[in-house]
């Protein structure tokens, strides 16, 4: 994926899990995250660990008051769009320093996991779930 010299100058980077997307700003400031305009720990309903989850990223390399986050996200559900969150994090810290990158990579947290909801097939029930079958 390409980016443009100002999306590398603001660490603007897309985080995607399931049906989760988020678009993820990293601005030099003082760790204050706002996700759809909200603060964090009441988008994620007062859970702390929720938040610090999603920091991973940035708690690694000591980075948690440094940087505040400004992130759009979409669609799926609560752990979703946590796991897309982290994931754009990430990545965003990856095009700030391409130093972080090698750690970050190790760790898993470049990773994006590609499982989604298999479709529905015609005649059955739902993706794999068929009728009974009887014999006579």
């Amino acid at each position: 994926m390409t980016q443009t010299n100002e999306e590398k100058k603001n660490g603007i980077a897309i985080g995607r899990r399931k049906s989760a997307i988020a678009r993820v700003r990293l601005v030099p400031g003082n760790g204050t995250i706002k996700i759809n305009k909200i603060l964090g720990i009441e988008y994620f309903q007062n859970s702390a660990e929720s938040v610090e989850a999603c920091r991973l990223p940035l708690h690694i390399f000591g980075l948690a008051n440094t940087y505040d986050l400004d992130i759009q996200t979409a669609g799926g559900g609560f752990e979703g769009q946590l796991q897309a969150i982290r994931l754009g994090i990430a990545r965003a810290l990856a095009c700030f320093d391409l130093s972080k990158r090698s750690k970050l990579k190790s760790l898993g947290l470049l990773q994006r996991d590609s499982r989604i909801k298999e479709r529905k097939k015609y005649g059955l029930k739902k993706a794999r779930k068929a009728s009974q079958y009887s014999k006579r």
